[in-house]
């Protein structure tokens, strides 16, 4: 039997009609139940608990409004989110400026000098006390060849950080500022490094990545330790000279008596004799043990613990002394005083002594260099370390120390001079330690030489630091 097919539908018979009919009523009650299963579920979310009710709800029995209000919850979600990441963002980077604003406080209050400097060889940043140590302002964005020299100590420890990631602990190093003062420096510099990735070809001709560490800068850490080394000279100093006292006292009282013994049987030779020869030799000896009689006495001062009896010494009025002392044994030396002198805790007969030394010393360099001498002792109060010191500067107009004397001049029986027994100025410097203060020697900008003589206004049974200066030449 042959089915009619459905007129002005050619190859679609009545059966196929009623097969498609059935099949969209089934795709349509599919869908339904489907948009009935997704209200139920979003019904019992707890999300409608946080829904504004005073707003109208979508219309769930319309697909299209059901949607829309979906997407429109979706973006909600999404806008909260955006100002929480926003909030976040915010927050972290206050977080960032202020761990940054405790970085730089602590760096420009931080005691220890610091330095970094970038593979270019420029000082990137750094803090107030390297300007300080270094006596250099400004530091920063500048190149360390040129500020400290490309032979300085210095420079060379870093140059060999940034070329060869050499690593330097606890360094010392000498300083010349611009000033020309000599700082001695604690110096601690270790290289700073930065990943690099390299494109390696291996043997299987794949390319492949390693990472190399490559030095991208120096970071230097500095202490200014002059006063600190000042002080350790000056203690190991007062050790030395306590040793030298015990171990040569009973040596010195010793010889004494033996050039008395000689003395003794020179005078007789020479009251006895009669020819010229033997009364000659006689007073060649006599002056020869007067000499080391001399020598002997100065070294038993020095080598003698000193025994200080504590007293008010008006400075004003022992310059003036010492200045008509020195005149009168030298009629032909100008000695002049000026400047400020205060009184101060001390013994006045070695102060005294100290000064006498020293004036004399200056006057007998001139006239030996054949110069009118002529002798100044100026006076200034000096704050240093947080005490008052009195400072005493006795000058001459000779021909100055030369530079490789300078370090020796201080230490006992070296002297220039062919009477001279070398320990003037050691028993000077003797006086000094043990009243606290300390004596420096330098060379003047237009001739001739100076002696620096601090001493304390204020008794301390232990000085925190001496008082020091560079030698100048």
């Amino acid at each position: 039997m042959t089915v009619p097919s459905i007129p002005g539908s050619p190859g679609l018979t009545p059966a196929n009609t009623i097969y498609a009919a059935v099949f969209l009523v089934i795709v349509l009650v599919a869908v339904l139940g489907f948009a009935v299963v997704i209200r139920k579920f979003l019904r019992t979310q707890p999300a409608q608990e946080n829904r504004n009710w005073s707003d109208p709800g979508p219309d769930m029995e319309n697909p299209s409004a059901f949607m829309t209000a979906s997407m429109q919850g979706v973006i909600e979600k999404l806008r909260a989110q955006e100002k929480e990441l926003a909030r976040l963002h915010l927050l972290a980077q206050e977080r960032a400026q202020e761990s940054e604003r405790i970085t730089e406080e602590v760096t420009r209050n931080m005691p220890t000098g610091l330095l970094l400097v970038n593979a270019t060889g420029a000082i990137s940043s750094t803090n107030p006390a390297a300007e300080h140590a270094l006596g250099i302002h400004p530091l920063r964005y500048r190149s360390y060849r040129e500020i400290l020299g490309a032979e300085s100590d210095l420079a060379r420890m870093l140059t060999a950080c940034l070329l060869e990631g050499q690593t330097f602990q606890r360094g010392e190093i000498e300083h010349t500022t611009p000033l020309g003062e000599v700082r001695r420096l604690g110096v601690t510099i270790s290289p700073t490094y930065r990943a690099a990735r390299n494109l390696t070809r291996n043997s299987g001709e794949h390319l492949s990545t390693a990472v190399d560490m490559k030095v991208s800068g120096a970071l230097c850490l500095m202490s200014d330790l002059t006063e600190l080394t000042a002080l350790q000279n000056q203690m190991r100093l007062k050790e030395n000279l306590a040793a030298l006292g015990e171990m040569s006292a009973g040596i010195a009282h010793e010889f004494k008596n033996s050039l008395a013994t000689i003395s003794g049987y020179a005078q007789m030779i020479r009251g006895e004799s009669e020819p010229a020869e033997i009364r000659e030799s006689a007073d060649k000896i006599l002056d020869q043990t007067r000499a080391l009689a001399h020598v002997v006495t100065e070294f038993l001062r020095f080598a003698k613990p000193l025994e200080i009896s504590y007293e008010t010494v008006s400075m004003q009025a022992l310059v003036e002394r010492v200045a008509e002392e020195l005149h009168e044994t030298l009629p032909e030396c100008e000695v002049t005083s000026e400047g400020a002198f205060e009184e101060l805790p001390g013994d006045e007969a070695l102060i005294r002594q100290a000064l006498l030394n020293l004036t004399r010393n200056g006057a007998e360099a001139a006239r030996g260099a054949g110069i009118a001498a002529r002798v100044t002792m100026s006076g200034t109060i000096e704050d240093l370390g947080g005490r008052k010191w009195q400072r005493v500067c006795v000058s001459d107009n000779g021909l100055g120390i030369p530079q490789e004397e300078l370090p020796k001049i201080f230490l006992p029986f070296y002297t220039t001079k062919s009477e001279g027994t070398g320990l003037g100025l050691a028993v000077v410097q003797k006086v000094a330690l043990q009243h606290g203060g300390s004596i420096e020697a330098r060379n003047r900008a237009d001739g001739g030489a100076e002696f620096l003589l601090w001493l304390p206004l204020r008794q301390e049974p232990a000085p925190s630091a001496f008082p020091s200066r560079a030698v100048r030449i």
